[in-house]
């Protein structure tokens, strides 16, 4: 079995932006199993988002939106006093594959697009236990059949203890591969770890990059 590895974070906009490409590359891969490692892009963030930086990853976000042509909502970051904090939506993630038994990855997968969506199409604050506990009960649900979830108990995993340790780990993981951007893909083969993809990629170079490492 093809096994990959997303190193990636929800809230990162170009990993938004290869979202299209990971899912058409995969359907050329059907039988892979994906695996998430969350990066914490902006991890434990305290800071509020000054006008500065705000500019500069709305700036981001266009060239995302030109070149993927997926939508960006205006409210996504419009309160006052915004804090860009991505480790709640990367505990989301964890949170789903902890809870799921689908050893595919598919979905977490569809938890992490579904936290994209929420947060860059529809401008939600994924940021809030709440939110993030809805969008991902549904993506999961309709992965894995209507009503294997319910929100009450995914939300309650979500904020324990142990999805926050978990969570770190993820972010640990990342680091201790030198993994420092996102999205990166990762192709395991013959005990070690190829890189498919740093940064957007297409599916065309991603098919490319994934036949000639396994047809050498």
């Amino acid at each position: 079995m093809t096994q990959l590895i997303y190193v990636a974070d929800p809230m990162c906009s170009w990993c938004y932006g290869f979202g299209p490409e990971l899912l058409a590359f995969l359907d050329t891969v059907p039988h892979a199993k994906i695996d998430l490692i969350m990066g914490g892009l902006r991890a434990y963030n305290k800071q509020v988002l000054d006008d500065a930086t705000r500019t500069s990853i709305m700036g981001h976000w266009q060239q995302v939106a030109e070149r993927s042509g997926l939508p960006f909502s205006d409210s996504a970051m419009p309160q006052p006093g915004f804090v860009y904090d991505t480790e709640p939506a990367c505990r989301a993630v964890v949170t789903a594959r902890t809870l799921t038994d689908d050893d595919t990855g598919r979905s977490a997968l569809a938890v992490f697009h579904a936290v994209q969506h929420g947060f860059y199409a529809q401008g939600r604050d994924v940021r809030d236990p709440a939110v993030l506990s809805e969008l991902a009960v549904a993506a999961m649900n309709k992965v894995e059949g209507e009503g294997s979830f319910d929100v009450a108990s995914f939300a309650e995993t979500l904020v324990s203890p142990m999805a926050m340790s978990d969570a770190r780990e993820h972010f640990e993981q990342a680091k201790n591969w030198g993994i420092r951007g996102f999205p990166a893909l990762l192709l395991v083969h013959e005990g070690a770890l190829h890189m498919l993809a740093s940064g957007y990629t297409t599916r065309d170079d991603l098919i490319s990059t994934f036949q000639a490492l396994t047809q050498q």
